[in-house]
C-alpha cells in the first residue's frame, strides 16, 4: 500500500494504524514499530492503559506524544523510549463510533510541525481508504453466510429457495459492495467488517 509507504518515510522507527476502531477493537490493525517493544505492549495490554490510546479515542487531530496531558500510572511513553521511541506523534479521525489512529516514533528528535501535518493527512486518507461499508442487504448476508459454511452454488441457493442465478446475482452485489475481486474474499470482508 503506498500510503504506508509514506508513513515508512515519515518515521525512522516505524508505525501503527489503528482503522476503524468500534468496542475497543480496529477493523484494521497494522505495526511496524520495533517487534520487541510491539510485543511488550501486548504482553502487557498496555492499550488498555495506554494514554495514546485514551487521548486518540477522546479526541480528533495531532499531536505530539510529549504534549499529552493525560496520566500515565503505567509510564508507557517511558517505556516507550526505553525501545528506541524517544518522541512520537498520534493522529486521530472519524467518529466516535469508528475511530482511526495512527502512531509514529523516532529517537533523535521530536516530529516538526510540517511533519505533523502530513501525519494527520496520511491518517485522513487511510481512514477515508478504508471506510467499510455500514451495511449489507439481508439477501447479500445469507448468501454470504451460506458460502462461508461450505455450501456450493447448488445447495446453497436450494437452502435460500432461490435459483442459482439469483444466488450468483446476489453474490456478485455483495462482492460490488464490498470491493471484493472474489466471494471468498467477500466473505472474509464481511466477517472482517462484522457484517456477517
Amino acid at each position: 500500500m503506498e500510503i504506508l509507504d509514506e508513513l515508512t518515510e515519515l518515521s525512522p522507527l516505524g508505525f501503527t494504524v489503528g482503522l476503524h476502531i468500534r468496542f475497543a477493537t480496529p477493523l484494521l490493525y497494522h505495526s511496524t514499530f520495533p517487534p520487541a517493544w510491539v510485543r511488550h505492549y501486548n504482553d502487557n495490554s498496555y492499550y488498555l492503559r495506554d494514554p495514546l490510546v485514551f487521548w486518540g479515542i477522546g479526541t480528533t487531530g495531532v499531536t505530539r506524544w510529549s504534549e499529552i496531558g493525560l496520566p500515565d500510572p503505567f509510564d508507557v511513553i517511558k517505556q516507550a523510549a526505553q525501545f528506541g521511541m524517544k518522541y512520537g506523534a498520534s493522529a486521530s479521525c472519524g467518529p466516535i463510533s469508528s475511530r482511526s489512529i495512527v502512531g509514529i516514533g523516532r529517537g533523535d528528535r521530536e516530529f516538526t510541525n510540517e511533519e505533523l501535518v502530513k501525519l494527520e493527512e496520511i491518517a485522513l486518507r487511510l481512514h477515508e481508504e478504508n471506510t467499510p461499508p455500514t451495511e449489507l442487504t439481508q439477501a447479500q448476508i445469507e448468501a454470504l453466510q451460506c458460502i462461508s459454511n461450505g455450501d456450493r452454488h447448488t445447495a446453497a441457493a436450494a437452502k435460500l429457495g432461490i435459483s442459482e442465478s439469483a444466488l450468483k446475482a446476489r453474490l456478485k452485489s455483495a462482492r460490488i459492495r464490498l470491493e471484493a475481486r472474489t466471494t471468498s474474499e467477500a466473505v472474509r470482508k464481511a466477517r472482517e467488517y462484522r457484517l456477517l
